[in-house]
């Protein structure tokens, strides 16, 4: 079943004359399976929107709804979330503690009360599946490398077996190479487990390439929900809101302007190569 956001408002009260509105009557269906993109500017509302959808923070008005159950209801135990929603922070190796990567990815279910058998069985399939070899399970996480770290992080949330996994800006601090590494594992994901991702990313090249469709979020409010391709077509209303588009459509717009009659739809390097040799035949 979706995960819905129903009409969520949430307003940030630090001060009686100086009330801000966070998160705008959003209200938005994300069926499962699905890939989102989530992006807007510094403070435009998006991690106030996904500590919203984690049941983190609870509303002023408004609720989400998680396999057709209200996560804000009194009677309902929000400690249920944590098997269905992972949420993955900025820098989420810095949430790494334990003496060795294996145990670390055990803490999670270790604390949904499982049987030992279980956890341990969990711990070892999420390790697989972000691509971590047995060689390092008994090595301190703290003498991984930058990469590394970050799967072992990823993997002690999908040990949790979440229907829904939250990433924001999971790809901070890595270098090309390691961010194709992440994105690539976590898309990997989306397909062969089912799992519905949403990623929050100031990548514009990276949610255009990985994302079935993309929320832009402005000032609280959704602003534009569409597929990709779509939403970089919106090039005057995206930089009204203070975002750019992915480098090669920037690069496909500069060639038009020159007098080169380019597409620029293209939204990855390969589409705008395929193009470009089109023109240049």
């Amino acid at each position: 079943m979706p995960i819905i956001a129903d009409h969520l408002t949430y307003v940030y009260d630090g001060n009686k004359n100086l009330k801000t509105t966070a998160v705008d009557d959003i209200s938005v269906s994300i069926d499962d399976g699905q890939f989102i993109g989530l992006i807007g500017h510094t403070g435009s509302g998006k991690t106030t929107f996904l500590q919203l959808l984690s049941g983190l923070i609870k509303p002023v008005s408004g609720t989400v709804l998680i396999d057709g159950e209200d996560i804000f209801a009194k009677n309902f135990d929000l400690h249920s979330i944590r098997s269905k929603v992972g949420i993955v922070f900025q820098y989420p190796e810095h949430q790494l503690f334990e003496e060795t990567v294996f145990t670390d990815v055990c803490f999670g279910p270790k604390n949904l009360g499982l049987p030992k058998e279980e956890i341990e069985s969990r711990a070892i399939e999420a390790l697989r599946l972000v691509g971590l070899d047995e060689g390092i399970y008994s090595q301190s996480p703290f003498e991984l490398s930058g990469g590394q770290k970050r799967r072992v992080a990823i993997a002690g949330v999908i040990s949790m077996k979440p229907k829904f996994l939250i990433l924001d800006e999971p790809t901070a601090g890595l270098d090309p190479a390691g961010r194709k590494e992440i994105l690539g594992l976590v898309s990997k994901l989306c397909r062969e487990q089912n799992m519905t991702i949403i990623l929050v990313s100031h990548s514009m090249d990276d949610v255009a390439e990985y994302a079935d469709r993309i929320l832009v979020i402005n000032d609280g409010k959704l602003a534009i929900d569409a597929p990709p391709r779509e939403v970089f077509n919106h090039k005057d209303e995206l930089e009204s809101y203070g975002l750019s588009l992915p480098q090669v459509t920037k690069a496909m717009f500069r060639l038009k302007e020159s007098g080169i009659p380019v597409n620029t739809d293209a939204i990855t390097v390969n589409e705008a190569l395929s193009d470009i040799l089109k023109v240049l035949k």
